[in-house]
């Protein structure tokens, strides 16, 4: 069987308060944030839980993905950026090294594809997991617990955790986390 999930991320103000969803269904999808971050950490946050979330079935994933950058970084860069001790072709480090390793390590034995959607243009799955997304980043904006959606069915609850190095994000003190942030240095870059 082939799970078909659509991921996305937001960041307001990029970078900003930032949220992050994976969208299967209306019963099945999930999402977080953090206070600050990058849309291209949502996007690659995104991502990352979704493998988590699926890692319990033994079913391909089939990732609909508004991102190029997500894209290239999983299916073409990554394995050159590892071979060269996460470093780009030019000798600089790779941007949200955190976020890609932990995702080098989720997709290890998984059967993936990946697919790019326009963003912003109607597609409803990728729209459910924008508007998710977007308001994980709103909630965090107004300092609130964002939704984090009812998970897929069967997968093991998760602690949050904070990246290697960095703070644990604050989190409103209502509702539990669904993620906490790697530090954010510098707006994104492509490569």
């Amino acid at each position: 069987m082939t799970i078909t999930a659509s991921a996305d991320g937001s960041a307001l103000g990029n970078p900003g308060p930032a949220g992050w969803a994976w969208y299967i269904d209306d019963s099945t999808w999930g999402a977080g944030g953090w206070p600050h971050g990058t849309n291209n950490m949502g996007e690659l946050k995104a991502v990352l839980e979704l493998f988590r979330a699926t890692a319990h079935v033994d079913d391909d994933l089939h990732i609909l993905c508004d991102s190029q950058y997500v894209i290239n970084t999983i299916t073409k860069w990554m394995p050159g950026w590892k071979r060269k001790g996460w470093r780009k072709g030019d000798g600089k480090p790779v941007m949200n090294l955190d976020l890609i390793k932990e995702i080098d390590e989720a997709i290890v034995g998984r059967r993936y594809t990946f697919e790019w959607v326009k963003g912003h243009i109607g597609h409803v799955m990728n729209e459910a997991a924008d508007a998710r997304a977007r308001a994980a980043a709103e909630a965090y904006a107004r300092k609130k617990a964002p939704d984090t959606g009812p998970g897929f069915p069967g997968a093991p609850a998760s602690a949050p955790a904070s990246a290697p190095g960095s703070a644990p994000a604050t989190a409103p003190a209502t509702a539990p986390v669904a993620s906490e942030a790697p530090a954010v240095a510098q707006q994104d870059t492509l490569f």
